[in-house]
């Protein structure tokens, strides 16, 4: 049985290896083992932060809602907890970005929250 040496698929896997190194600094780029490790340590970097963004993104939504909610005399867990209880079921991505452009229609789902914090209150 003849020997396989593996050249085309080697060379493949090295080229694209090679260009995702692209517009790495020095030898980075060039030298085989520092572009693998490169590529492969950036390729972690991205794995993780695609996960890490998804907890940023929410703690900035948060963040936002919060100052909204304090701006009509509520803190962001009483806001939310009488967004359940009113039954308005935003999500937080939503309420930021109402929140940041649309002021008036958030002091009107607060208005909604605060009532409905009220009622919940009122009945216990």
């Amino acid at each position: 049985m003849p020997r396989v040496k593996s050249n085309v698929v080697r060379l493949k896997r090295k080229k694209q290896i090679l260009k995702h190194a692209k517009g790495a600094f020095g030898g980075r780029s060039k030298l085989w083992k520092a572009a693998k490790e490169t590529v492969e340590r950036g390729w972690r970097y991205a794995y993780r932060d695609r996960k890490n963004k998804k907890r940023d993104f929410r703690r900035l939504w948060i963040v936002r809602i919060n100052a909204a909610a304090r701006l009509h005399d509520m803190s962001y867990n009483a806001f939310i907890n009488g967004l359940h209880a009113s039954g308005i079921e935003v999500d937080r991505k939503v309420l930021a970005d109402l929140a940041v452009r649309e002021p008036e229609a958030f002091a009107a789902i607060a208005e909604q929250a605060k009532k409905a914090l009220d009622a919940k209150v009122a009945a216990a």
